[in-house]
């Protein structure tokens, strides 16, 4: 395990941290105490994918009515473009690019966050919240890459970062190992089919949606997600075994959100934090059958529709346990939509006008907005005024420090070098927008974004996704600067307004070095 190196139309207080070095509602007695809090992490969504961002392909009458009890923003981003680094921000209040190792990662990864890191889980249970981490996680697993014995229990999970339990997925839902992982150990696990994982080959006599795609019954890939085959879909990295312990991808939301329920249900008298990371609306899109065919996109709008029911269940659960009015809700995205992203599943065939980035430029993986830019509730009945909407410039690797303060919770440190308390702009009750936030593209490029300009730092990498997707990266060689007015980032006012440029490079190298530009 790697250590942490230091040092759309869209509308258009602080704690001690530093850097880590590695309907009516009943009552049950718990609205005293400190709020609990959910993250809701959805995987891909765009800020175009929801009724409640003006989406009319889909209709999402859940989230819609989270964004009703409370506060709905329009520029939030997530630190990076894709799903690990972005989490990994999330998690530890770090960017990812100060440390090696947090790349798209394979589902036989080592740990990536180091265990002597202060995440947000630690801070948590620190101060007397129960912590549980259910769904997609896509940080690694056990102590060293490409060794993990997936029979045993793994020595490096969960636990070692301050969750009390967790139910997961290892990677995400293309990626092998196909087997759900709870409390460090193989969930249901079969000892009758043992499980063998390998990203460099493939294991004698196993099929591949390469070289049996006559096995392909469920979905055949677009480009790339051809080797081991479970459940009929074939996926990226190689996989022998797991018998009974194997998911079935329809079942995914379904198993995901009971977990999670019981996670709220078993710990409803005392505060908790709950890490929900769906795998809606990543690829393979397979949701279950009553979920199909209730919009005009295909699997991928049926995906939604099926997140969306999962948030429901989660309200509802709840509001049946008289938990709603003090439990803070953030339901949010990883990073920007993708439509084809490596399955034959007609996403893109099936758009029929549907924006899922909204008006922004750029998807998934871009150094564009729709990149990074990404949908962003906050609700807390307790705590937030109800149905509002901010253009508050807003990132979440703040939301450690933000939840810190909100909690009481002490920080040491050296920990959380990136994440300042902002907990008034998420709960709406000032009005200060982040000076600057800093995106990350796939490919590592940065940009700097104030609430009116938006720099993009030159790269000689190609202009499109080179592997499949269709997709702007945003690449140039040269300097790029945008006034964020105007929405499409199509005008380049670099040559024109040096000075600007020079500024909004002065801050990313600052933000580079460790500097402290806002104040702890």
């Amino acid at each position: 395990m790697k250590n942490v190196s230091r040092l759309l139309p869209l509308l258009s207080g602080i704690v001690t941290l530093s850097g880590c070095n590695h309907a009516p509602q009943k009552s049950n007695g718990q609205n005293n105490q400190k709020p609990n809090i959910i993250y809701i992490f959805a995987d891909d969504l765009g800020i175009g994918d929801l009724s409640c961002y003006g989406a009319t392909k889909v209709s999402t009458p859940n989230i819609d009515r989270l964004a009703g009890q409370g506060v709905q923003f329009t520029n939030a981003y997530a630190t990076s473009a894709t799903s690990t680094p972005s989490r990994f921000g999330l998690l530890t209040g770090m960017y990812p690019w100060r440390q090696e190792n947090t790349g798209i990662a394979p589902g036989n990864s080592e740990l990536i966050i180091d265990t002597t890191c202060v995440t947000m889980a630690d801070m948590l249970k620190d101060a007397g919240y129960a912590t549980g981490a259910v769904g997609k996680w896509h940080l690694g697993l056990g102590d060293q890459t490409a060794t993990q014995d997936w029979n045993a229990p793994l020595p490096c999970a969960l636990g070692d970062l301050g969750f009390d339990y967790h139910y997961i997925m290892a990677a995400t839902a293309d990626r092998v190992p196909c087997v759900y992982i709870e409390n460090g150990k193989v969930a249901n696990y079969d000892p009758s089919a043992p499980i063998e994982v390998s990203y460099q080959k493939n294991f004698e006599g196993e099929p591949t949606g390469k070289s049996n795609p006559e096995l392909l019954y469920n979905l055949k890939p677009s480009h790339g997600h051809d080797m081991s085959i479970v459940n009929g879909i074939s996926r990226i990295g190689f996989m022998k075994g797991g018998g009974k312990a194997l998911w079935k991808d329809e079942n995914i939301a379904d198993s995901l959100t009971t977990h999670a329920i019981q996670f709220i249900e078993e710990n409803q008298n005392k505060p908790f934090f709950l890490y929900f990371a769906t795998n809606d609306v990543h690829v393979p899109r397979f949701p279950h059958d009553r979920f199909r065919g209730k919009n005009p996109m295909g699997l991928r709008g049926d995906a939604i529709v099926q997140f969306d029911y999962c948030v429901g269940e989660i309200l509802n659960t709840l509001e049946k346990l008289g938990l709603r009015e003090n439990t803070l809700i953030i339901l949010s995205s990883d990073n920007g939509p993708v439509v084809d992203d490596g399955y034959d599943d007609k996403a893109e065939e099936l758009l029929n006008g549907h924006s899922p980035a909204g008006p922004l430029r750029g998807n998934k993986y871009s150094a564009f907005e729709g990149g990074t830019r990404i949908p962003a509730i906050v609700s807390w009945p307790a705590g937030v005024k109800k149905g509002m909407t901010s253009d508050l410039l807003v990132s979440q690797v703040d939301w450690l420090a933000s939840l810190a303060s909100l909690t009481g919770a002490t920080m040491p440190k050296n920990t959380a070098p990136d994440s300042y308390n902002y907990l008034g702009s998420w709960l709406s009750k000032e009005k200060t927008d982040r000076p600057w936030v800093i995106e990350q593209a796939s490919n590592h490029t940065l940009s700097v974004r104030t609430k009116d300009w938006k720099y993009i730092e030159p790269n000689d990498g190609p202009k499109m996704i080179q592997w499949g997707p269709k997709i702007e990266t945003g690449n140039s060689k040269e300097p790029q600067l945008y006034k964020m007015k105007e929405v499409k980032e199509v005008t380049n006012y670099a040559k024109n307004m040096p000075e600007k440029v020079a500024e909004l490079q002065s801050i990313l190298q600052s933000v580079r070095e460790g500097k402290d530009l806002i104040g702890k």
